[in-house]
């Protein structure tokens, strides 16, 4: 299987199963002297790993992680970043009874189409298992751009669970780390819980959409038409597992303003320009502006589920479908760490980007 990797010069190769004995992240274009040692990646995977609560799945993973290359006395060396996590709670035998059936909404049939093989066992590299690849990676990004970018700041929170939306007016930041789903709103928070409750119960999932944010962002980062930066973001978001849709700034929603509602007004402030909005999501022309970068990216439904569903097996026979084993009911909780981790990588690869061709170049306003 072929593009396993993204990223230009901070370029990232996930590689690793659901079910296999390890999988991991080799990073290469790390600068060097970065001060980094499994701790400080750890921390992230925390927040991603299974089995925390209730209302994800209940496999049980460390998701420990080791550093196996690039690294010495604690600092990075400039050579290519070797982390591995492995698998301890593999239960593959939950997964026997759909070695020949195809999971309706699950990559089970297209991995097959294209392949002629695949890993039944939790999806193989189609698992959301793989995304604690990328926030080990996402981990190491995140320290370089606190020595190359310290005022960079990234943020990530659920703003909707199914047809449930947090309200902006309640948010308060400071409450995303007190709940189990990330969310800035305490109230919505607090209902999607007993929402979540019902539908776990009843073996049923439900989609999400959740909000990344960076705050501190230089203005001139991204290049014209084909390496804007929101083209990078929208990807990397795109990539994670059971994402169908992402967002930049007012997204979809700009279609339905006119141009006056849409214009960002711009003023001089003591320290260069004010924006008056943020409708464009601290991106123009594929170039940030140095206002706050605004993603959003819907997760669908977890597609393993105890409701009995009509497929086909590999030969062909039409059948029914129920998949037992451990599973999110809402993927969308686990995918905020992922989220962040992508923005860290495409950010910090395009400061790398930025630095390396246009240096302190850029034209100055006042």
């Amino acid at each position: 299987m072929s593009l396993n990797s993204f990223g230009h010069l901070f370029r990232v190769t996930t590689w690793g199963e659901s079910h296999g004995p390890a999988l991991g992240a080799t990073v290469d274009g790390c600068p060097p002297g970065v001060d980094i040692d499994e701790s400080a990646i750890q921390q992230w995977l925390d927040k991603r790993k299974p089995g925390q609560n209730k209302y994800t799945t209940q496999r049980r993973e460390p998701d420990a992680v080791r550093i196996l290359s690039g690294v010495f006395e604690g600092k990075t060396t400039g050579t290519p970043v070797q982390l591995m996590i492995e698998n301890t709670d593999q239960r593959s035998k939950d997964y026997g009874d759909i070695a020949e059936k195809f999971r309706p909404g699950h990559a089970d049939i297209t991995y097959w189409q294209k392949y002629g093989i695949r890993d039944y066992r939790g999806g193989g590299r189609s698992s959301a298992r793989e995304t604690a690849a990328r926030v080990a990676a996402g981990g190491l990004a995140r320290a370089a751009l606190g020595v190359l970018a310290p005022t960079i700041q990234i943020e990530g929170y659920m703003v909707q669970m199914g047809s449930h939306r947090a309200d902006p007016a309640k948010y308060d930041m400071a409450e995303i780390p007190r709940n189990p789903f990330w969310c800035p709103d305490a109230q919505a928070a607090s209902d999607w819980a007993d929402y979540l409750d019902r539908l776990r119960k009843s073996g049923e999932s439900v989609g999400a959409v959740i909000e990344v944010v960076a705050r501190g962002v230089p203005a001139g980062l991204g290049a014209p038409i084909y390496g804007k930066l929101d083209t990078d973001l929208a990807s990397a978001m795109m990539s994670i597992n059971a994402v169908k849709g992402v967002e930049i700034g007012d997204g979809m929603a700009a279609a339905a303003l006119t141009g006056t509602e849409n214009a960002d007004e711009i003023r001089m402030g003591p320290d260069g320009p004010v924006y008056g909005s943020n409708h464009a999501g601290g991106i123009l022309g594929g170039i940030s502006t140095g206002q706050d970068l605004v993603v959003r990216f819907a997760v669908k439904p977890t597609s393993s589920i105890l409701s009995t569903r009509q497929t086909i097996t590999k030969s062909g026979e039409e059948t029914e479908i129920i998949t037992k084993g451990r599973h999110d009911p809402c993927v969308g909780i686990r995918a905020v760490p992922v989220g962040e981790a992508m923005m860290a990588c495409v950010v910090l690869d395009h400061l790398l980007l930025h630095r390396g061709q246009i240096g302190d170049a850029g034209g100055q306003i006042g």
